[in-house]
């Protein structure tokens, strides 16, 4: 859940998103086969200029307060995310870089699974633009202990409460900046 001070922040990011069109109704197939009567395209926000913007600073207060020192989320939907937070964080005393999980690991050159700079034993945060299985995010969450860093929040822009989050607050810290009602009206967490 957000705090309330973030959310005039939140409602304006759901703003950005109406306009650009990454919230839609209908009928919908997700990628872990559920049935939606909604559908969030986080990358038409994330990739958006002013969503891109607004999540930065929606995101880097929260992650400022819970003292990370990098923010890394699964490829495909993170990479735009955590360049915005790291772009946002440039002119603070601590900027926070950002990482990326691949699928798997490179076949070739350094076959890493996590591209960017990872600060050594990191406190890190896992960020997606959806969390529905918590599949992609339990997948980030294992390769950043895997590379020796501390998962110190686990952070999706909306949940959509099909069971990820649950799964992930068995272990971690989790918060979301958008939720769903079971109406499918997506409002802040």
């Amino acid at each position: 859940m957000v705090a309330t001070q973030h959310l005039p922040q939140v409602e304006l990011l759901i703003e950005v998103a109406e306009k650009v069109g990454a919230i839609s109704y209908g009928d919908f197939t997700l990628s872990s086969g559920l049935k939606s009567s909604y559908y969030f395209d986080g990358r038409l926000l994330s990739l958006d200029p002013e969503g891109a913007y607004q999540l930065g600073k929606a995101l880097l207060p929260i992650l400022a307060d819970a003292g990370v020192d990098a923010v890394g989320g699964p490829t495909l939907g993170a990479d735009p995310i955590v360049t915005a937070v790291a772009i946002a964080s440039r002119e603070r005393p601590n900027p926070i870089p950002a990482f990326i999980v691949r699928k798997e690991p490179k076949e070739h050159g350094t076959e890493r699974l996590i591209e960017g700079r990872l600060p050594e034993n990191a406190t890190v945060a896992i960020v997606d633009d959806t969390c529905t299985t918590g599949k992609s995010l339990l997948h980030a969450i294992k390769a950043a202990e895997s590379a020796g860093c501390t998962v110190g929040l686990v952070l999706a822009v909306l949940d959509r409460k099909d069971g990820g989050s649950a799964i992930i607050e068995r272990d971690y810290r989790f918060e979301a900046l958008l939720t769903a009602g079971e109406d499918g009206k997506i409002r802040p967490a």
